[in-house]
């Protein structure tokens, strides 16, 4: 018994640095430290987006409510076709569900090259923690994002559309989805420091990328060629899991949810360390 638990310690101490090495949870304990700025923050955001309006933080649910109302509208009068067996409700579902998806990484991809020239008061001061800045803007959006999804889950409650089981599972797609665009954030956030052109590069590529990502068709609907190749779209694969939990009733492959799921980790991990090795030279750039 102890040759064989010395075995087993061997192997574990064998096993390579980088997967027990505790610098892979280095952005959440930094995150962690600072808290209390970060909500603090993301708060003042948060409120500061409806200053000025009489209905205030309402928007965040009236906005997404008629943008549900107008799929349902639309597609029931003039592209039935489209729904490939669908009900028209499943199928103007599946369109709002990618798009909220989506916006969520688009928002954030727009915004992502100027945020530290939006906060360079803050980031000029070097006692300031510029990382977090990141983690105010990724939880302000999916704020809203995630008062979009319960929009839309009661929207479809009260239109006879089904609520399975498996929207349990939304969280689990929730958070490596949200690190994955966090990670995203901080590259292009230490890109933008150098250069505005990365702002313009990203005006540019996102409308493109919407159409190489499943929002308003479904992987199965493409050549199985095209379909090859947009599977290699992170973020088309969490629309298609999204839209298996909420209205198909299944739950994604479990295979490939944890290959997602470490891909997406890989980014989150990479984007931090890629702003990381340059924040001291920023607040010289910026």
């Amino acid at each position: 018994m102890r040759d064989r638990r010395i075995g087993i310690q061997e192997r574990i101490e064998s096993l390579p640095s980088v997967v027990l090495s505790p610098e892979l949870f280095e952005p959440f304990e930094r995150a962690w430290r600072h808290r209390e700025l970060i909500r603090a923050v993301a708060r003042r955001e948060f409120i500061s987006r409806f200053r000025g309006s009489a209905l205030g933080p309402l928007w965040a649910v009236i906005s997404p409510l008629i943008m549900m109302l107008t799929y349902t509208a639309v597609f029931s009068v003039t592209v039935p076709q489209l729904a490939a067996g669908k009900s028209i409700t499943d199928y103007a579902a599946g369109i709002f569900v990618g798009l909220i998806i989506f916006n969520l990484f688009s928002e954030l991809a727009y915004r992502a090259p100027m945020l530290l020239h939006e906060h360079v008061n803050f980031v000029k001061k070097s006692i300031f923690p510029s990382e977090t800045i990141a983690w105010t803007a990724t939880i302000r959006t999916f704020t809203y994002g995630g008062i979009a999804f319960l929009v839309f889950l009661v929207f479809r409650l009260l239109t006879g559309g089904v609520l399975h089981w498996s929207v349990l599972f939304t969280p689990f797609l929730v958070v490596p989805f949200a690190l994955m665009i966090l990670g995203v954030v901080w590259f292009f956030m230490a890109l933008g420091a150098f250069t505005r052109d990365v702002a313009h590069i990203m005006a540019s590529i996102v409308p493109i990328l919407m159409f190489a990502t499943p929002v308003f068709y479904s992987l199965d609907q493409l050549p199985p060629n095209a379909a090859v190749w947009l599977r290699l779209n992170l973020i088309g694969d969490y629309i298609e899991m999204f839209r298996a939990v909420t209205i198909e009733g299944r739950i994604p492959n479990l295979l490939g949810y944890l290959a997602v799921a470490i891909l997406s980790y890989a980014i989150f991990w990479g984007g931090y360390q890629f702003f990381m090795r340059y924040k001291s030279v920023i607040v010289d750039v910026i």
